[in-house]
Parts: structure tokens; sequence; C-alpha cells
């Protein structure tokens, strides 16, 4: 296809009394060998954005079925074309765009780990930020709450924590899991924890008599301090793509957690 075009373009050049050297010849090679690039480059990256959104909606098991549909319809797409113009088809593997169509094979996988990983990784950065916000907020309200109600077996003190950790992960936007009607219960001397299964299941421990140890002016002070625990699920894709590039890889990526501690004021 170049070839032809390029004996087109010399050919009119010469009708027209125009000089034709060697040099010209190049330069229309290489500015067409970088628009025949950046079109593919351009064309991966859609192809690899749209690939990976159907990675994210689905899961582990429709992921390969996904690769393999999409796989077979470029293979079809080819076998019509070769079909329809025989001189093309037999020439496709030595043009300039057969050459970018296997560039695009071989990134196409990396693009699609890479965007799954910037939307995957970018989630749960934003979640952890939105987890350490709202335990950091319960532990100061609780920091500022008596502690003459520990001896019961439910302390208000302690409900009160919960409803404020719950009320702020409602204003984030985040899933509660049902935490807000969770059951209070005693995991150890001074420590609570509320489990919520609903639709999820996160864990949120209170602990409000935790004894933390400092040294001040070369003396050892013990203070009492109130922290507050959560255990988060999140959906990750990273494993759904990685196998892309690393077949059989399997990263363990799990809950995330976040606690905060502050010294209790009572």
């Amino acid at each position: 296809m170049f070839h032809e075009n390029e004996s087109l373009l010399l050919s009119s050049r010469a009708k027209r009394g125009i000089s034709v050297s060697p040099i010209d010849g190049d330069v229309e090679r290489f500015v067409f060998g970088w628009r025949s690039a950046f079109s593919a480059a351009i064309y991966a990256l859609q192809s690899a954005t749209a690939l990976a959104a159907k990675a994210i909606r689905a899961n582990r098991s429709e992921f390969p079925k996904i690769l393999a549909n999409q796989r077979k319809s470029i293979s079809q797409d080819e076998r019509v074309v070769a079909s329809q113009h025989p001189r093309r088809g037999f020439c496709l593997l030595r043009e300039t765009e057969a050459a970018a169509l296997i560039e695009f094979a071989v990134a196409l996988p990396l693009l699609v780990v890479l965007v799954v990983g910037i939307f995957d990784f970018g989630g749960a950065f934003n979640l952890k930020q939105k987890l350490n916000n709202a335990v950091r907020e319960g532990a100061r309200f609780g920091a500022s709450q008596p502690t003459n109600d520990l001896a019961l077996g439910q302390p208000p003190s302690v409900s009160a924590i919960r409803y404020l950790v719950d009320s702020y992960l409602q204003t984030a936007g985040i899933n509660d899991c049902g935490l807000s009607t969770a059951s209070e219960v005693l995991v150890s001397a001074y420590s609570w924890g509320f489990t919520g299964n609903t639709g999820c299941t996160t864990t949120l421990t209170v602990s409000r008599q935790i004894q933390v140890q400092e040294t001040v002016g070369g003396n050892t002070v013990t203070m009492l301090c109130t922290t507050v625990n959560i255990v988060y699920p999140y959906q990750w894709h990273f494993n759904n793509v990685i196998q892309l590039l690393v077949p059989g890889a399997n990263y363990t990526l799990g809950n995330i957690h976040s606690d905060a501690t502050a010294v209790n004021m009572d």
C-alpha cells in the first residue's frame, strides 16, 4: 500500500516538473509511519479503556469469557477483510497497518492492567482516607466521654461512638453494612465490637481504656486512651487482569483496615 502511494506521488510530481529526490521519499515515509503509529496508539488506548471497564463490571469467572469474545471478534474481522479483498488479505502482514496491529496486540494486556490498576488502587486509597477520617472523629469524640459507665454491659458512651462513626460513613457515601443496628458485644476488657452484615460485612471495635506508655522527661508515663478500629471490605478487580501478564498470579488483596487513638480527657 505504501509503495503504490509513493509511486503515484512521485509520478504526479514528475509530470508537474517538480524535482524528485530520495530525501522527499524518506520524509513522506517518516510522516506516514508516525501517523500510523499515533493512530494505533489512540485506538489501543480506547480499546484498553473499554475492555478495562468490562473487566471491572465482571467477576473473575466472567472475565476470561469476555477476553475470548474480544479475540474472536478481531479474528472474524480479519477473515472478512481477507475474503473481500484477496490481495489485501495476502499482503496484510506486510503493510504498516499490520505492524501497528501487532504492536496493539502486544500493548493491550499492559494497558488493560494499567487502567484497571489505576481505578482499583485509586478507589481503595479514596476509601482508606474516608475510613481514616471516620475512626479519627470517633476516637476524638470517645476521648471526651466519661468513663464511669464502662462497668455497664453496654456503655452509652461506646454506643455514641458507634453512631458517630456510622453517621460519618453514611455522610461520606459509604455503605455502613448495617452498622447502625448491629449488636454491641463485649470483646475483651473495656473493648466492644459491632459487626454489620447487611449487604457486606464490616467490623467496628471500640476500646476505652487502652494503656499507652510514653517517656516524658526521662520518666515513663502511662496514659489511658480510646482506640477505634474498623475493618471494611473492598472488592478488588486487579487479580482478574494481572493474569494477562503473569498467568496464575494471585495477589492477596483483602479488607481495608483503619484505626485511631486519642488520650482520654476523663
